[in-house]
């Protein structure tokens, strides 16, 4: 019998099944060549090699695509050599809602306590939340979030008073807000980024 260390273990649950995988990079493939705009230079083939060559990567973007975020390219980090992929979906991942931001928060709930919050699940799949600085990029892509929010990495400072922030679109235009940590709402959630 062979023993499985707990690291074995984690990255043996963070590998798809071959079926998997294939159905998942059709759907990436399809959005990519739909939203070009969002590349601008980088090819499907490069990409694609990438992602064959990082399985716990692609495990994250099926994570990504099964909570509702639609992960498409926005970009490539020409001296990391990665391909960055965002949370595309036209509005706050359905999968990823009705969460508070942080651990702390959902810690500090007496009554009413959401399932999970912004940072425990972006760690779980394997991604970063956006800065609001990535949210205002993302926003020059296309309309984002024009009915609901998403969390965004909050300053320290901000966190240390017990808020956080939120980003969303209204009227053409881009809206910062603060709110306690710990509240959360059925329209608010979290959009993350991806290297590979």
């Amino acid at each position: 019998m062979i023993m499985m260390t707990d690291r074995d273990k984690a990255s043996y649950q963070k590998e798809l099944p071959q079926e998997q995988r294939e159905e998942l990079l059709i759907i990436l493939k399809a959005r990519f060549e739909k939203h070009m705009h969002r590349h601008k230079g980088v090819e499907w083939a490069s990409v694609q090699a990438k992602l064959d060559t990082n399985s716990e990567k692609l495990w994250s973007l099926s994570e990504m695509e099964r909570t509702g975020g639609e992960p498409d390219v926005v970009g490539y980090d020409e001296e990391n050599d990665e391909y960055i992929f965002y949370d595309c979906s036209t509005e706050t991942p359905k999968g990823r809602r009705s969460i508070c931001y942080d651990r702390k928060a959902l810690e500090a709930r007496k009554k009413h306590k959401p399932e999970n919050s912004a940072i425990d699940m972006a760690a779980d799949i394997g991604i970063e939340i956006l800065t609001e600085e990535q949210y205002r990029d993302l926003q020059t892509l296309d309309n984002f979030d024009m009915k609901t929010s998403s969390w965004v990495q909050t300053p320290a400072s901000i966190r240390k008073l017990g808020g956080a922030i939120f980003c969303d679109r209204r009227y053409d235009t881009v809206f910062v807000y603060h709110n306690g940590a710990d509240s959360y709402y059925g329209s608010r959630g979290f959009r993350g980024l991806l290297r590979v």
